[in-house]
């Protein structure tokens, strides 16, 4: 397909798309125009509705999961939205595509006591290696942040001392998130030792590498994933999840939906009420123990 690179540099420098938008994107509509070719279709012009659906069918016959579909398809409707704006095409071949039903998985969480003992129990080493890990730990669990707002943290992003962090969320939107006294101590015991380890008065970012280089995303997810394994028995065990516990435990808490909203940073509240089922769980749980007849 001809149009893929100025659809990428729209997004890019228009829409100010994150670097892991387009790369999903781009992989996704390159792997379609290879379909399409192998069909011998080069032109968007000449792509039917029905060849998609076709591409849909090979997909899931591939064993691959429906909300990758739904994603795929999705970078499709965009790039047709974008040649429907420059008036390269007149219609849509996506639209009245049927997609597979995405099963609604509730998001796992670690429970309030092992978060508990991993920070309060569980030995982190007193060097700087272990000083940075507990607090990106602390970090994520205080402030429900994703993992590239994390690693993308300047030390200019922090107020401590009105205990506030500023996070540059998707689409370059930034939000205020509050910081709680326990993850304050920890960012200031950690800035101390940072400061002492590598003596700059600049640094590539907030958490750096056992070198003094700014931290990438597999790091911290390894730095999660390794200390997560001492407390809790879950699958997943990625940064992600310690924003599902955050908004989770919030929620249990009697924290408002639309304040969760806003701290997580959603768009729209559909994205945050997915929490409230997991609230729903537990308080069946708490009935079907308690009452005489549950």
């Amino acid at each position: 397909m001809q149009y893929i690179d100025s659809f990428l540099s729209y997004l890019k420098y228009e829409k100010r798309s994150s670097r892991h938008t387009l790369i999903a994107y781009e992989a996704d509509l390159r792997q379609f125009g290879q379909y399409m070719e192998d069909m011998g279709i080069d032109d968007e012009r000449g792509i039917k509705t029905r060849f998609i659906r076709d591409w849909v069918v090979t997909l899931h016959y591939n064993n691959l999961k429906p909300r990758s579909i739904h994603r795929k398809v999705a970078s499709l409707r965009a790039y047709f939205k974008y040649l429907l704006r420059e008036e390269i095409m007149s219609s849509s071949p996506v639209e009245g595509v049927v997609l597979p039903k995405i099963p609604k998985n509730l998001p796992d969480f670690v429970k309030e006591k092992e978060m508990d003992f991993l920070l309060d129990h569980v030995l982190f080493s007193d060097d700087y290696t272990g000083i940075r890990d507990r607090t990106i730990i602390d970090l994520f669990y205080g402030t429900g942040m994703r993992l590239s707002e994390l690693v993308a943290l300047r030390d200019s992003d922090f107020d401590l001392k009105s205990g506030l962090v500023k996070v540059l969320g998707k689409r370059n939107k930034e939000r205020l998130v509050p910081v709680n006294r326990s993850t304050i101590h920890s960012v200031n015991e950690y800035i101390s030792v940072r400061n002492k380890t590598f003596g700059a008065e600049k640094f590539p970012a907030f958490f750096l590498t056992d070198k003094g280089k700014a931290v990438y995303h597999k790091l911290v997810y390894r730095i999660v994933n390794k200390h997560l394994k001492s407390v809790t028995t879950l699958a997943k065990k990625s940064p992600h999840i310690l924003r599902h516990t955050y908004a989770t435990i919030l929620l249990n808490r009697g924290a408002d939906i639309n304040a969760i909203k806003e701290l997580l940073g959603h768009a729209n509240l559909n994205a945050t009420q997915i929490y409230t089922h997991n609230t729903f769980e537990q308080l069946s749980s708490i009935y079907n123990q308690a009452h005489p007849r549950a």
